[in-house]
């Protein structure tokens, strides 16, 4: 009996995905945990495997697919064995599709391809499925010149030999999504195919200047958003699309920023005392975990050990606020930003780490958010969340409550000011923090204890190693 394979539910506020690519096709053999296909949700890109072994019966849904949570999306079975709302399913993956020539007398009239539909609802002859097959080529990417877009033979031959048949079908989606021109990138793949970290690396900033410049001079019109930019008596309007993430972020900010009344809470830290530990066990640190600690690393620590004595802080609400949940542990967030939108992925287990656990952690999970590479349960049950913009020299700024959390922390630059020390005009390395808290679980009082209680743990660092 034939088996759906459906559109995963990962997560709870998952509503739907994107399908990015099949890594099979139809007819193809799957075994029981292989990859299957890629899909693109709210949060991050995730492969799926198989659920069950045998022949991919059917593709309900193409990639570039946007699916509900737990439609089917595809049939798995036994060769031959009909699906629900289809035919006779293919016979098996090696059979060559032959494609059928129909003469005519008229000679001024050239034989014509018989024309069908493929079971991914991609217009195609016989032909150019069975050469896209023997060559790896995803026909979703080739288009046709035959009437209604029907790709031909010759579009797939075509297609392998131009320049953009040098790109992975996943390279190529995100940069369709994220509008990169792909004229300019160097691949790192064999024989110079364009790979997905090689359109990452240009999303996140890490390609040179240069190229970036060479892929807006080179860019044809064809590459550019199907939305040209506009133009009015002030100058140019770009109209850019919002993506399943932006979309997401919107709402969660909004929702969160009217339905919580909020207070925040702004103290300064004198960083001298961290700063000097840092330096003196930073290099033992990396010797053993290969990772440098960092001052988010410091600030991430004392947060925890002040969090375990204010529970409040770490808490969150019932959604009839009937009820406030108290955590006794903390799972961390680490907001972290990229060019397409902001992630929050987590440390759990947080308060039971070393300093040096917590380094190596929080390291991997960075490196996971940037890569695209987030699981769903990698940022869910969070209690807590830092957002750090000191790095780009930001002095002060109140960040908005990542719920369900009850609070979170806006970390800002450190700054040289004069401060009055034993009487004295000395210049301190000074660092403004701002906690923003529902007032609904928290009252102002526990949110400046808190802060006290974190002020105090920075600025007497040695205590958070004890």
């Amino acid at each position: 009996m034939a088996v759906e394979v459906i559109m995963p539910k990962a997560g709870s506020e998952m509503e739907e995905g994107e399908i990015v690519q099949w890594f099979k096709q139809e007819g193809d053999e799957v075994k029981e945990g292989e990859i299957l296909l890629e899909i693109v949700t709210d949060k991050v890109n995730m492969e799926v495997e198989a659920e069950a072994s045998g022949t991919l019966l059917k593709i309900v849904h193409p990639a570039g697919s946007v699916v509900p949570v737990v439609q089917t999306i595809a049939w798995i079975g036994q060769a031959g064995e009909a699906v629900p709302g289809a035919g006779a399913a293919p016979a098996a993956a090696a059979a060559p599709v032959e494609e059928t020539v129909v003469e005519t007398k008229v000679e001024a009239a050239p034989a014509q391809e018989v024309v069908v539909f493929d079971n991914s609802g991609l217009r195609a002859t016989p032909a150019a499925r069975a050469y896209a097959r023997e060559n790896g080529i995803d026909l979703s990417q080739v288009k046709g010149t035959g009437a209604k877009g029907r790709v031909h033979k010759d579009d797939v031959v075509d297609y392998k030999l131009n320049a953009k048949a040098k790109i992975s079908p996943l390279a190529a989606r995100i940069a369709e999504v994220e509008e990169i021109n792909t004229d300019a990138i160097v691949g790192t793949g064999p024989k110079g195919k364009i790979m997905k970290a090689d359109v990452l690396s240009v999303l996140n900033g890490s390609a040179s200047e240069a190229a970036a410049s060479a892929s807006e001079v080179a860019a044809p019109a064809s590459a550019k958003s199907a939305k040209a930019p506009n133009e009015n008596q002030w100058g140019v309007v770009e109209t850019v699309p919002m993506s399943p993430m932006r979309k997401v972020i919107s709402k969660r900010m909004s929702e969160s920023y009217f339905s919580a009344p909020t207070f925040v809470v702004n103290v300064e830290v004198d960083m001298t005392e961290l700063l000097a530990l840092r330096k003196k066990v930073v290099d033992a640190i990396i010797e053993e975990t290969g990772k440098k600690a960092t001052v988010t690393d410091f600030i991430s620590l004392a947060v925890i050990k002040s969090l375990m004595k204010h529970p409040y802080v770490n808490a969150s609400l019932s959604s009839d606020e009937k009820e406030m949940y108290l955590h006794h542990y903390v799972n961390l967030s680490i907001a972290v930003g990229m060019d397409s939108g902001l992630v929050v992925p987590v440390i759990k287990g947080a308060d039971k780490m070393s300093l040096k656990e917590l380094v190596v952690a929080s390291k991997e999970i960075t490196t996971k958010a940037l890569a695209g590479k987030l699981k769903p349960d990698e940022m869910a049950d969070s209690t807590f969340t830092i957002s750090n913009l000191g790095m780009y020299g930001v002095k002060s700024f109140v960040p908005i409550i990542n719920q369900p959390n009850t609070a979170i922390l806006g970390v800002s630059a450190t700054v040289q000011k004069p401060v009055v020390l034993n009487g004295e005009v000395t210049v301190r390395p000074i660092m403004t923090l701002t906690l923003t808290a529902d007032h609904r679980v928290v009252d102002g009082l526990e949110g400046a204890k808190f802060m006290k209680t974190l002020k105090e743990a920075i600025e007497n660092p040695l205590s958070l190693l004890i």
